[in-house]
């Protein structure tokens, strides 16, 4: 028999600690808030969606590549800014590293 207490071994995780952190230091909760990309596919579903609406309804004719290639512009600008804007926001710490 041993006689450490469940948390005494660096490698093996105590499953009694209250908010146990990563070995970067960084919390082990699941990031707040919807990603990027989620978001991003989501719209371009929706935007397929009301599309085809349009089309079958007559309003509009609409030729599939042109639609295709709008979204793909649209979704590839959300993601770059979406991703420079979510970047933006986590570089607001003050950064230890020596360099």
């Amino acid at each position: 028999m041993s006689s450490q207490t469940p948390g005494s071994n660096p490698y093996i995780p105590d499953p009694y600690a209250q908010g146990g952190t990563t070995a970067a230091g960084a919390s082990s909760a699941p990031p707040s808030g919807a990603r990027v990309g989620t978001i991003v596919w989501g719209l371009i579903i929706v935007a397929l969606a009301a599309l085809i609406i349009i089309a079958q309804l007559g309003i509009v004719t609409l030729n599939g590549t042109y639609v295709l290639i709008g979204l793909m512009i649209g979704a590839g600008a959300a993601l770059v800014l979406g991703g420079l804007l979510s970047a933006r926001k986590r570089d607001n710490g003050p950064t230890t590293r020596k360099s």
